[in-house]
């Protein structure tokens, strides 16, 4: 895929998430105290063209550089997660799907590519990062490879879990759930809601582990399922239920913003759009939903 497509793949991505109206996230009717929509917008024009660079700079300078760009232009972090997900993505070679290549990227990971992504995690300063006994990057240094500190946090970090598991979640679950009979051509921003519901009612979120505690993560495990089992989006039930899980999110501003699973969110429709499993929606027809969005708040 040349750098001029993937560049769109990974821009279009970033956009649809933000635009999405999901539970507890920000998106055009949502704001937190910290960040808007718009400063979404500008994180994925941001770090596209640097993304789109990933095979000829390397997957940890291209995690740093995506991460300079977005501070540059945002002063807090909008897209930490996305851009530690999306740098190894982009490093597939363009004639090999991202299941079959994203192997051979994890494995060829160094000790340099971690040192970079350390550092731009440091300067992310991601909120309730807090500290840990191993693959910590407050300390100076990483002690291994980017696949092997990243697995070291695998148990408290879905990002992180994605370089020890080969993507599982992205590759498997995300993309068949984004695909599964059409949903995503038919309805991306149904799709898209879907599967963040789908992933919390399963897995919980880590972001909201780190800032809350286990009764906040089965609580957003419990609502969420009760969503889906309520019918949503097709029964009244279910409508009525996403909208009270949505207030719950909030009522701690954004502590309990399901942030991680927003960036594997991302990650699986990057991998729909740049596999071409699916059309890619027109920037117009985005616009255009971002406008309704707001003109209904």
């Amino acid at each position: 895929m040349p750098a001029a497509n993937l560049q769109e793949c990974v821009h279009r991505a970033c956009l649809l998430e933000a635009t999405a109206q999901k539970p507890g996230n920000v998106h055009p009717g949502a704001v937190f105290e910290h960040v808007a929509y718009e400063d979404f917008v500008a994180s994925a024009d941001a770090i596209a063209p640097v993304l789109a660079n990933t095979a000829d700079i390397g997957v940890g300078k291209s995690i740093l550089e995506a991460v300079k760009a977005t501070r540059s232009i945002c002063e807090h972090n909008t897209n930490l997660g996305i851009i530690l997900l999306l740098a190894p993505l982009t490093a597939v070679p363009a004639d090999v799907s991202l299941s079959e290549g994203i192997g051979a990227v994890l494995s060829g990971l160094t000790r340099d590519d971690a040192e970079h992504a350390y550092e731009a995690i440091r300067i992310a300063q991601p909120r309730g990062l807090g500290t840990a006994d191993s693959a910590d990057v407050t300390a100076s240094s990483p002690n291994g490879t980017l696949t092997e500190v990243m697995s070291q946090a695998a148990d408290r970090d879905s990002v992180a879990r994605q370089y020890a598991n080969s993507f599982k979640t992205v590759l498997d679950d995300a993309v068949t759930t984004l695909n599964a009979s059409s949903r995503f051509e038919e309805d991306w921003e149904q799709a898209i809601i879907y599967l963040q519901l789908k992933l919390i009612a399963r897995d919980g979120d880590t972001d909201i582990a780190r800032k809350c505690n286990s009764i906040d993560v089965h609580e957003a495990k419990r609502r969420a399922m009760s969503v889906l089992q309520a019918g949503w989006p097709m029964a009244m039930e279910g409508r009525l239920r996403i909208r009270e899980f949505d207030r719950w999110l909030r009522a701690k501003g954004s502590k309990r913003n399901p942030g991680t699973t927003a960036d594997l969110v991302t990650a699986g429709v990057f991998a729909v759009l740049r596999d071409e499993l699916a059309p890619m929606p027109r920037l117009e027809e985005i616009q255009e939903r971002a406008d309704e969005i707001r003109s209904t708040k």
